[in-house]
Order: C-alpha cells, then sequence, then structure tokens
C-alpha cells in the first residue's frame, strides 16, 4: 500500500512545475507521509567516510533539502548521511524563475537555482537543533554580490562548524556567475587555506566539477591534498548536452541524472589514480548497481538526488539493500573491500 501511494504521488507531482513540486515533496517530508524505514545497515554495509561512520554509503547530495528543514524525516528515509545546502553568508533569493526543469524521458534534470537559501544563520540554527542521528554535512556556497567569495566560504564554515558532521567546498556550482574559476589551482589553495583555518575539528570536503580537463582534474587532487581536505566529493552538475532527447535540453544550467552517470564516474576513476583521498561518487545514482558501479570504480560513499525525483524516497532502500546482495554476490564481506575493485573499467 505504501508504494503505491507513494507511485500516486509521484505521478501527481509530475503534473506540477519542477519547482513547485519539489516543495510539496518537502512539505510531505515534514508532515512524515514518506517512507520511512529508518537507518538501514547490514555488517556488510557499514563503512567509514574520512574517519565518519557510515551504517550504509548511500548519502543524499546537497540541493534536495537547501535549507535544512527536513533533517529528522530525511535521516529515517533509509541514507547512512545526509548533505544539505547551499548555504552562504547571507540570504539570497537565487536566479529568477523558472530554474528547474524535468527531463523524464532522460532521466535527468537541468537546474540553475543560483545558490537560492535562507543564508547560513538561519540553516546553522536548525542544524544546531537537529539533535542526534545519522551524519548530516553542509554544502558552503558564496554569495552572487559577493566581492570576496573566497571569505564567503570561510564566513560559512565558521559558523557551521560546531554543528555538521563535515562541510562541503562547492566551487563547482555552473550557477553562479565564475564560481568555477576557483576551481584554478591558486585561487584553490588560497579558498581551501582560508576555510580550514576556521574549521575546528570539522572534516572538510571538496565537490568539483565533471567538466574538467585531465590536467585540472590532477590540479584539484595536488591542491586538495596539500590542504589536507578529508574527501572529495565527484561530481557536481555538467554543462554537456550529449545525446539529451527532452524538449528542456537546451535549458541554461547544471544538468543531473542518468546522462552524468558514465561522466562523473570516469573523473571518479581518474582522482582515484590520483589521490588517496576518500572520495564519494555523485552523478545519475539511480540504483544498487550503479551504486555499486561508482563504488567499484574509487567510491567510499556514493549521493543522490534527481533519481528521487523519478523513483521517490523508497529508491534510498531500494538501493541500500542490493548494494548488500551485489557485495555479497562478488564476495565481498564490506564496502572497503570493494572499493576501487574494477577502476580499470572507468580509466
Amino acid at each position: 500500500m505504501t508504494a503505491l501511494i507513494e507511485r500516486l504521488g509521484l505521478t501527481a507531482l509530475r503534473q506540477l512545475d519542477p519547482e513547485a513540486a519539489h516543495g510539496l515533496a518537502i512539505r510531505a517530508l515534514q508532515a512524515r507521509l514518506t517512507p520511512a524505514p529508518g537507518p538501514i545497515t547490514t555488517p556488510a554495509l557499514a563503512c567509514d567516510l574520512a574517519g565518519i561512520a557510515l551504517l550504509n554509503p548511500i548519502g543524499l547530495a546537497a540541493g534536495f533539502d537547501k535549507n535544512a528543514t527536513a533533517v529528522a524525516p530525511l535521516s529515517r528515509a533509509g541514507f547512512g548521511f545526509l548533505e544539505v545546502g547551499a548555504a552562504t553568508p547571507l540570504p539570497q533569493p537565487g536566479n529568477p524563475r523558472p530554474r528547474l526543469f524535468r527531463l523524464s524521458e532522460d532521466g535527468a534534470a537541468i537546474n540553475r537555482f543560483g545558490f537560492n537559501n535562507d543564508g547560513a544563520e538561519a540553516i546553522c540554527a536548525r542544524l544546531a537543533a537537529r539533535g542526534s542521528g545519522i551524519p548530516v554535512g553542509l554544502n558552503l556556497g558564496a554569495n552572487k554580490t559577493s566581492t570576496d567569495r573566497a571569505a564567503d566560504f570561510a564566513k560559512v564554515m565558521l559558523a557551521a562548524r560546531d554543528h555538521v558532521d563535515f562541510a562541503t567546498v562547492n566551487v563547482s556550482s555552473p550557477n553562479t556567475e565564475k564560481l568555477r574559476d576557483l576551481q584554478g589551482k591558486a585561487a584553490l589553495a588560497g579558498l581551501l587555506e582560508g576555510v580550514m583555518e576556521v574549521r575546528g575539528t570539522t572534516p572538510v570536503f571538496l565537490k568539483i566539477a565533471p567538466d574538467l580537463t585531465d590536467g585540472e582534474i590532477a590540479d584539484v587532487a595536488e591542491v586538495a591534498e596539500t590542504a589536507s581536505v578529508a574527501a572529495l566529493v565527484a561530481t557536481n552538475t555538467t554543462l554537456a548536452r550529449d545525446g539529451l532527447r527532452s524538449r528542456h535540453s537546451a535549458e541554461a544550467g547544471g544538468l543531473s541524472g542518468q546522462p552524468l552517470f558514465d561522466r562523473s564516474t570516469r573523473v571518479l576513476a581518474r582522482l582515484s589514480t590520483l589521490t588517496d583521498i576518500p572520495l564519494v561518487g555523485v552523478g545519475g545514482v539511480g540504483s544498487a548497481q550503479q551504486a555499486y558501479d561508482k563504488i567499484c570504480a574509487g567510491a567510499s560513499a556514493v549521493q543522490l538526488y534527481t533519481a528521487l525525483v523519478f523513483g521517490g524516497l523508497s529508491l534510498v532502500s531500494d538501493i541500500a539493500t542490493g548494494l548488500d546482495r551485489l557485495l555479497a554476490q562478488d564476495g565481498f564481506a564490506t564496502v572497503g573491500e570493494a572499493i576501487g575493485s574494477k577502476r580499470k573499467d572507468w580509466i
């Protein structure tokens, strides 16, 4: 009955404007109208990400719960960890609507939100009041009007450090003008230095774009190691539009979902040959097999978001239990044993 209700709800939501549908989904979570199997774990699924103990390696990517208003119900949806945000120092409305497009034929979405959020003060207050539960991280962003975007990341880090289990520096969103310029070697080194100075003991992750050259990927790995980044998140959305069928395919913004899977997984595998920093695989994860593929390509954990638009929250438990079966099928007793085991398939 729960599965039927979810399918009917998803069908209804797909008739609405995508951003309006997302708002209703958040309200349904807050009203406890969504699947809540609780954290899912087995001896094989329990794992470690940059020193953070996880019940399973399936995480929620940033962008779904931008303002940390649904952390409690999401913590009961089967995830092993959550990432909320992005948060900027000051509240900002983001880009004009429409700014979210559902590409149903491609199992994808395009967004150009532009870091719309309630601001670090409000978001960190909610995180401070969240209580115990699965690990929760905050995605750090910069204000569009800022004259010192590197300083913005440090400001949000300082505000959040006592209220999160990790924080992710996001210089890879394509929807804030010139933000991706901060992925350059010198700029990134300076930005990370400022964040690391104020992080306290909170692990800092770095999220990168899927559209980097091999040389740029190598630079990111070198800078991340020098800065003692705890994990690399590979990857954010792409500006590529290869092979899309939807009428929305030409919309500006970042593309996420199924078309991103191969591109992001290849970047992940490449990174795993350049550094021993733990990796989080993001981009096109919509099944247990795809989560497993990311892990075998070099990821210690994975995150998803766009697949929930098409599969609903019950997808989380399906992926976790399916991953447990796939590990056993290949003779792996733990997630850790599988990491990078099929990297050569993606290089």
